[in-house]
């Protein structure tokens, strides 16, 4: 057993069995919505995106360069999030789970705010996209720690058996994060015409957003250290050296483990929830509202499976229940595309069982926050989880637009290995459940 091991057994609060408590239950809905509002901060920029091209971009630029510099400043946020992850992390491992986390949603809100206040290329030329990229490279780093950090904060919170609850709730207020953007975007195309929107009406989302952060950190002073941090405060516990460090030299596995998992949930969000609905669009030619409206609808499954996954997740270990699902995305998306390409008829039902299947996403935490013990799980956990993301989550919209070219069944083919590989990392969550648990909240 490694000394990190041996001091995270020292520094857990007894009380693990015990119920939630309406403290728990304030401190997960608090934590979900500052979730869901800063997930909704950093996808509405992609709602707007082609608006937003045509005012930070020179007017006699061609469109397809338009295209890829908007989608570019916004890929920046991706890469940034590894680097704004492990520096909060790092922090968060030695000063505290509650400052990073407040911190995380201050680094979300003013650069959206900023966006929905900043003057366009014809005002103030070069300076406007480049000050576009600023706004998303710091809203890469803010989400690099916000979910890392929720997860741990709110695992440290409650007590052993439900632990996969809490990390589904969290996640789930994430997705509705996505939900409440797409909402937002249809909202304000439907009330203002495209005129209105190009002119103004495009920076309210960017407002709300910025107003929604600061709300939620007003909300967030009520919130506590986690009892965990505030143990090993006390026993003089804390990581000795930098927590990264600690990480790559002792908890190689453990990180191996959580990027494979980081690697299903990539698949299941970027593919079947936002990539789906443009190819749907383009590959079977479904008309943009159903395609948003079907999205819309399996979002809500996503919020349930998320729910559900980690709920069976404490009742029944996260491996076996990791493998379920996994299987479950897996065949349910070949049936959904395949069908698809041939029929729409059951576009609805089939893409909520899709959506059911995708909330993995909820059980995936849980099992990455396991793998690390409390004196750099900050760091463990956001060093595996963004490093990942950046990569899968960054090469997946190249990968399947490379490969549909080829062989239009590519989406499918593609969910269907990487969810292999969430069945291989479940057998081997089995196989070494007893560790991770202890690595984790040993009773």
């Amino acid at each position: 057993m490694t000394t990190a091991q041996t001091q995270q057994q020292t520094a857990t609060p007894p009380s693990q069995r015990r119920k939630l408590t309406l403290e728990d239950v304030k401190t997960l809905s608090l934590s979900a919505l500052g979730g869901s509002l800063e997930f909704y901060d950093f996808v509405i920029f992609v709602y707007f995106a082609n608006v937003v091209g045509g005012l930070f971009f020179p007017a006699d630029m061609p469109e397809w360069m338009r295209q890829v510099q908007t989608y570019g400043i916004f890929a920046a946020g991706y890469l940034a999030r590894p680097l704004g992850g492990i520096i909060m992390a790092h922090f968060g491992d030695l000063l505290g789970r509650k400052r990073m986390f407040m911190l995380s949603i201050f680094l979300m809100a003013v650069p959206t705010l900023a966006i929905g206040l900043m003057p366009t290329y014809e005002q103030i030329g070069l300076a406007a996209p480049l000050l576009l990229l600023l706004c998303r490279v710091l809203q890469g780093a803010a989400i690099g720690g916000e979910a890392p950090g929720a997860w741990v904060f709110v695992t440290e919170h409650v007590s052993k058996r439900h632990i996969g609850f809490a990390c589904g709730t969290l996640s789930a207020g994430l997705v509705a994060g996505i939900l409440i953007g797409s909402l937002v975007a249809t909202a304000i195309h439907s009330a203002y015409s495209a005129q209105e929107v190009h002119a103004y009406a495009w920076r309210i989302p960017f407002l709300l957003g910025g107003i929604f952060g600061f709300v939620t950190m007003y909300l967030r002073r009520w919130l506590h250290e986690t009892p965990v941090f505030k143990a090993m405060q006390e026993h003089k516990q804390l990581a000795q050296e930098m927590p990264v460090k600690t990480v790559v030299k002792e908890y190689l596995p453990s990180v191996i483990m959580t990027m494979a998992v980081t690697w299903v949930l990539t698949a299941a969000v970027v593919v079947t929830v936002l990539l789906l609905p443009s190819l749907l669009q383009n590959v079977i030619h479904l008309d943009p509202k159903t395609a948003l409206e079907a999205n819309s609808l399996a979002i809500i499954f996503i919020l349930v499976g998320c729910l559900v996954s980690g709920a069976l997740g404490d009742r029944f270990g996260n491996g076996p229940i990791m493998a379920i699902f996994s299987i479950g995305l897996g065949t349910s998306f070949w049936a959904f595309y395949s069908t698809m390409l041939q029929d729409t008829t059951y576009l609805f039902p089939m893409y909520c069982v899709v959506g059911f299947f995708v909330g993995l996403v909820g059980i995936v935490p849980a099992i990455a926050v396991k793998s690390f013990p409390a004196a750099i799980r900050f760091s463990g956990l956001s060093f595996s989880y963004n490093i990942a993301y950046a990569i899968f989550g960054g090469l997946t919209p190249m990968i399947i637009t490379t490969m549909i070219i080829e062989n239009v069944m590519a989406p499918a083919y593609y969910v269907a290995f990487v969810s292999l590989i969430g069945v291989v990392a479940s057998l081997a969550i089995i196989r070494f459940r007893p560790t991770l648990d202890l690595a984790a909240n040993p009773a």
